[in-house]
């Protein structure tokens, strides 16, 4: 990432944020022709797209626009840094179709709204055994660090097969890699360390399978997958599984702790949670803006034209507060009929584990309410500290009370 004359990282134009919203700079791109250049974390240029429409119409063309060809990270020379993986490998998010399509083909199945139904009561339980050891000590207490990370990473620990013990050394990990205010080598010395752990778990399940996810598509499709696509896809499903529903689980719960007519009712109404849930993902946009779109030959963009070759980066959080496709798009409101948001990306590579993370935040944020009726902020709403230059948007911490 490049820096400043102070020595202070620079953070890319689309994920900056003034606490929960697209800085104005970012928003104002929505009302000027064109796409503006910007500078991404690999020091590239890059046109940003802001408007809804636009977003979607990029998102849901694979034929014109591309997620192969990104920068590799580099990773660390000599014995150490040797990495026999190759770090595309069933990764969904930078593969194209028709390699995209048999990927996505084989996981499917497992987060299916009805494969995931199944799971909302081990869910609950998840959510309710944090909820006890929250009360049984008291507060204050740090949401984040308490409930919002560790309830999304034993469930993916456990669909995936993980061993929840390894929970801390995977979490610093994956912090690492979405950290983009570290420097290059580290990310990818990181990433080379963490292909690794998933490798010896790939080869303990391709020795004898479980019933978790691994096992599944080793016994179901081991023929049809290899072990760096199954290395690459537990990855993937590690990072993405938790850090996206932890930081909407801290940020909605500040969200609503900001808003208390609306967290009556997330606490109350069993009927408002859905709608709920969609607003908070609306509004929040915890991605700033996924994998950026690579063009593949000369077209137009609603009505701008593109050149073969353009890196398009898409700001999700701006697309969603788009005055176009929302109705007051900066105001949280979850009683709203259900606004169209691209939070979860759209077209071919739509978030697979979507279903699973609308069952946590449905289950999650009104356990938590009801739980502690007179949950506060623990700290002047000033002072919280949200992350920046991260993948992910979120908190570094949320001290409550209650």
């Amino acid at each position: 990432m490049s820096t400043s004359t102070g020595g202070t990282p620079t953070i890319p134009r689309h994920m900056q944020r003034d606490r929960f919203a697209p800085v104005p700079e970012t928003q104002a791109a929505r009302d000027e022709p064109g796409f503006p250049t910007i500078r991404t974390a690999f020091g590239s240029t890059a046109r940003l797209v802001t408007r809804y429409a636009d977003v979607r119409e990029v998102l849901g063309d694979a034929e014109r626009f591309s997620n192969a060809g990104l920068p590799r990270l580099p990773t660390p020379d000599g014995p150490d840094g040797e990495d026999d993986v190759d770090p595309r490998a069933g990764n969904l998010l930078a593969t194209d179709p028709p390699e995209h399509t048999r990927l996505r083909r084989l996981l499917t199945g497992e987060f299916t709204v009805k494969r995931i139904r199944r799971l909302e009561p081990r869910i609950a339980e998840i959510v309710d055994d944090h909820l006890d050891a929250m009360a049984a000590a008291g507060p204050p207490a740090d949401l984040v660090s308490a409930f919002a990370l560790p309830v999304p990473s034993l469930v993916i620990c456990e669909l995936l097969g993980v061993p929840y013990g390894d929970r801390d050394e995977f979490q610093g990990r994956a912090a690492r890699q979405v950290d983009l205010s570290l420097p290059l080598e580290e990310r990818g010395r990181v990433a080379v360390e963490s292909r690794r752990y998933m490798g010896e778990l790939v080869d303990r399940a391709r020795a004898e399978p479980g019933d978790d996810m691994l096992g599944m598509l080793i016994r179901e499709h081991g023929e049809e997958i290899t072990r760096s696509e199954l290395i690459g896809i537990a990855s993937l499903l590690l990072i993405a599984g938790h850090e996206t529903t932890a930081n909407m689980l801290g940020l909605g719960t500040l969200a609503l702790l900001r808003a208390p007519d609306q967290l009556a009712l997330v606490r109350d109404e069993p009927g408002a949670v859905a709608p709920a849930v969609e607003e908070l993902l609306r509004f929040l946009s915890v991605v700033h803006s996924g994998i950026p779109r690579t063009v593949r030959h000369d077209t137009t963009v609603g009505d701008e034209p593109v050149s073969a070759g353009d890196l398009l980066v898409l700001s999700l959080p701006a697309a969603n507060r788009d005055p176009a496709a929302v109705d007051h798009p900066d105001d949280l409101d979850v009683t709203r009929a259900v606004a169209p948001h691209v939070a979860f990306g759209h077209g071919v590579h739509h978030c697979l584990g979507a279903p699973l993370a609308r069952a946590e935040m449905a289950v999650a944020f009104p356990a938590l309410l009801r739980r502690f009726p007179t949950l506060a902020l623990g700290t002047p709403y000033e002072e919280i500290e949200f992350r920046s230059a991260t993948v992910v948007h979120g908190l570094r911490a949320l001290p409550v009370t209650w």
